[in-house]
């Protein structure tokens, strides 16, 4: 249907479109997506206190250590042995308790790590299946999965290996300059070159590094999108023999993911040598001013050997945060991509009306609606189903039938006027209460990797085993079950695929048997079935619509006759109405549609 293909992401193999674009798009603040990220760590705050309680130990231990090293070389020039066991036996338990906290501080950090990401990757999903439907049409699949699955992955690999450093990184920066300053403030003041010359160099590289790991998460989640793409549809790719097509835009996708992974790569691979060159200036300059300081009495030589292991032990962490720093840019990167569907409004679920007296009177009263603005489907829509009768809607392709349905069930909203059940607006009732109390079949049959049995029940959850044999046989597929391997218990592949498209659809409408609904909605619901199994499920569907609204989409016209009112549609307006043999008579535009496939002429 067209007005299905206006709201679909689908897209012809081979052929380029906007979503191909997605590089261009402009980047948010790396420092505010930062501080939400952060914002996980508080919501375990035993653990973090552990974690930096651990920090804490580690890094005055690392700080104190050398200190202890400069003492006992001066001993040991000075020729104070007596003295020297008790410093060997102080660096021994300095020494001890560091590495016990470390193994502490890696344990608890991967652990926390995986909390924070696990809540992160549940906000996620929760956000993901309360998205409207008009977000997951407009979106491309394969880059929402890429979120779920490679962007929550790379902020789980880069805070598991760089939390612990981060910290302790910050805290080891502080407490060498206080240990420098305190052993000789001239030779710590002539170190913090080195300092300026590091923020510096990160600026200019950070500045290029966030555009292009940025960049390749997006052509990432792309590339899995035209991978989603190409194996749902390759049936239809190997039909039209459009493999060439296919892979063409897989490789240009690929060779722009490649030649932006390569430049981020190189980008943030040059952090460390740059580091390093900075660190080796910062030892010239200790060696340099430090023996003139030592020949002149200013230091000892115990204090040049701190200085020299300060030093390390001051670039050591800023080498930590080079090295990771494109994993950090590529984290960021995700987290912006994973913030941005959490920013998403959830769809609008608001009413306070329930439906448990329903009636089930449909009323559309000036119904105007477009899925792209300046461009209606429906236009001035009046229509009213009275309770208890089976109403169809036909037209070409593209007359705005589907839409009806999407409108119906609150898939979307009305750009003007309203749709009323029993005189209340549909946005005046819960929108849960409505769904439970609609059944819709729609043309593309939609079946889980789960048991048949689960299947059906997926619209009943607390059905007896009577309940789910008794709609399975209302709608005539009781017999097909049977005949399966393992009965209500056969396991289906995922979307069912192990059954043929007619038996997938005839459990697809006996699991809106199985809801009982008030309201009963079958967009082509008979499209895929042959015609004696369409028979056996008008019989069925005779029973089930007794004292049941119902409103049937269908393109063959045989299954809509006995019809108590027929609306026939064109370019979003009604045209015609009125049962079969009215509209028979008035020799209009059912009567055209009618002949043509009683002629035997496609539609």
């Amino acid at each position: 249907m067209a007005e299905k293909q206006l709201m679909s992401n689908y897209r012809v193999p081979g052929m380029r479109g906007p979503r191909d674009r997605q590089g261009g798009e402009k980047p948010k603040e790396g420092r505010k997506t930062l501080k939400r990220l952060a914002g996980y760590f508080t919501e375990d705050k035993r653990r973090l206190v552990f974690l930096i309680i651990s920090v804490v130990i580690v890094v005055i231990c690392s700080v104190y250590a050398p200190k202890l090293q400069s003492r006992a070389i001066d001993m040991i020039a000075s020729g104070q042995f007596r003295e020297l066991a008790q410093v060997f036996a102080v660096m021994l338990i300095v020494y001890g308790i560091h590495a016990v906290c470390t193994l502490f501080q890696s344990r608890i950090s991967a652990v926390l790590s995986q909390h924070i990401v696990k809540k992160m990757r549940d906000d996620l999903f929760k956000c993901i299946v309360n998205l409207p439907i008009k977000y997951l049409d407009s979106h491309s699949h394969g880059d929402i999965m890429s979120r779920m699955t490679n962007d929550v992955e790379n902020i789980s690999n880069t805070v598991s290996q760089s939390i612990s450093s981060l910290v302790s990184g910050v805290l080891t920066i502080i407490g060498t300059v206080i240990m420098m300053l305190y052993l000789c403030p001239q030779l710590a003041l002539l170190s913090c070159v080195t300092v300026l010359l590091t923020i510096g160099a990160t600026r200019l590289l950070s500045k290029a590094m966030r555009k292009f790991y940025r960049k390749r998460q997006v052509l990432l989640g792309s590339l899995n999108g035209t991978v989603e793409e190409m194996i749902s549809g390759y049936k239809t790719v190997v039909a039209y023999n459009r493999q060439d097509a296919v892979i063409d835009e897989f490789n240009t996708t690929a060779d722009e993911l490649t030649k932006t992974g390569i430049i981020a790569e190189i980008l943030g691979g040059s952090m460390g040598p740059v580091m390093n060159v900075i660190n080796n200036i910062g030892f010239v300059i200790i060696a340099a001013f430090g023996g003139y300081f030592a020949v002149n009495h200013i230091i000892s030589i115990g204090t040049i050997s701190a200085f020299i292991v300060y030093a390390k032990q001051f670039g050591r962490p800023i080498d930590e945060l080079a090295q990771i720093y494109g994993q950090i840019q590529t984290a960021i990167a995700g987290a912006e991509r994973v913030f941005a569907i959490m920013d998403e409004p959830c769809e609008d679920k608001s009413g306070s009306y329930n439906m448990d007296d329903a009636k089930g009177v449909i009323t559309f009263k000036n119904v105007n609606f477009s899925y792209v603005e300046g461009k209606p489907v429906l236009k001035d829509f009046n229509l009213e189903v009275r309770a208890g009768h089976k109403v169809a809607l036909v037209g070409q392709t593209g007359s705005g039938k589907t839409t009806v349905v999407n409108l119906l069930m609150r898939f979307y909203d009305v750009d003007s006027g309203k749709i009323m059940i029993d005189g209340v607006n549909i946005k005046d009732i819960d929108c849960n209460e409505l769904r439970k109390n609609t059944a819709i079949v729609l043309q593309d049959t939609v079946l889980f990797a789960d048991t048949v049995k689960n299947n059906l029940k997926y619209s009943k959850e607390n059905a007896s085993e009577e309940e789910v044999e008794n709609a399975a046989r209302m709608s005539n597929c009781h017999s097909m079950i049977r005949h399966l391997q393992n009965g209500y218990d056969t396991e289906l592949t995922q979307s069912g695929y192990n059954l043929s498209q007619g038996q997938r659809q005839l459990l697809s409408i006996a699991r809106a048997f199985l809801a009982s609904p008030k309201i009963l909605i079958l967009d082509e619901a008979t499209s895929s079935v042959d015609t004696r199994t369409e028979k056996h499920i008008q019989d069925a569907m005779h029973r089930l619509m007794e004292n049941r609204t119902s409103l049937i989409i269908a393109h063959r016209l045989s299954t809509i006759q006995d019809a108590d009112c027929i609306v026939v549609m064109d370019n979003g307006r009604i045209v015609e109405t009125g049962n079969h043999e009215e509209l028979i008579s008035q020799r209009g535009r059912y009567y055209e549609l009618y002949m043509t496939q009683f002629a035997g002429s496609a539609t």
